[in-house]
């Protein structure tokens, strides 16, 4: 939270980490967060691996899963058994499954009654999310929530919208530079982002700033694991 009060506060790197500390504190298999636009369609700006990316990128472009029901109703979405979902969500019940994950859980972004978007934990397991991990589930949600929302604050000539937007880009030249970078250097997406984000931290840099970088070929040198 301390982040937010700097000039340069980072929204691309705040998100990343909340899915990183989901997956790191709950156990959960992967973590992935949507933020709504101006119209309220949600998209995809982090998440803990490319094919939780991916999946949550299914999920937006068939209108069908447990975000876009957490974000229409600003209430947690739990299933602990992807197979009990195949008729309330029989599209992405069932590619989620394929992809080897057995449950959901979908936390809101809401700070009052202000929704701002939906994180979603998967698992590889049929299992419920226990009281004790869904409130801190909810409260790493509601941190990040506060967080863009003081950022906006902090920056009076940003309305939301540009800030949701600004957000919505960097997640696009983020996404740019992990695929220069995998193909200019023989490696995974997920291992490209991961020197992507360690080249950052070790240089002072900000992480869409590096980005930007890698993806338009001003940045040439090799990053090291």
């Amino acid at each position: 939270m301390a982040d937010t009060l700097v000039a340069d506060f980072d929204v691309a790197e705040l998100l990343h980490q909340l899915a990183e500390h989901c997956v790191e504190l709950l156990g959960a298999t992967a973590a992935g967060l949507l933020l709504a636009d101006e119209r309220g369609t949600l998209h995809i700006v982090a998440a803990s691996t490319e094919k939780t990316r991916l999946l949550e990128l299914f999920q937006v472009q068939n209108d069908e899963g447990p975000c876009l029901d957490c974000f229409a109703s600003g209430e947690p979405v739990s299933v602990p058994d992807l197979a009990d979902a195949m008729e309330r969500w029989p599209i992405f019940a069932a590619h989620a499954r394929e992809q080897d994950f057995a449950s959901v859980h979908a936390l809101p972004l809401r700070l009052r009654g202000e929704m701002v978007g939906a994180l979603n934990l998967f698992g590889v397991t049929p299992a419920p999310l226990s009281k004790a991990d869904l409130e801190v589930a909810q409260g790493l949600a509601d941190v990040a929530t506060i967080g863009i929302l003081q950022e906006r604050a902090l920056r009076r000539s940003y309305t939301l919208t540009e800030q949701l937007q600004h957000a919505l880009n960097s997640r696009v030249v983020i996404e740019q530079a992990k695929g220069v970078l995998a193909g200019r250097e023989g490696i995974d997406v997920d291992e490209a982002f991961s020197r992507i984000r360690s080249h950052a931290r070790s240089n002072n840099l900000r992480l869409t700033e590096l980005a930007r970088e890698i993806a338009t070929g001003q940045l040439k040198e090799r990053l090291s694991s």
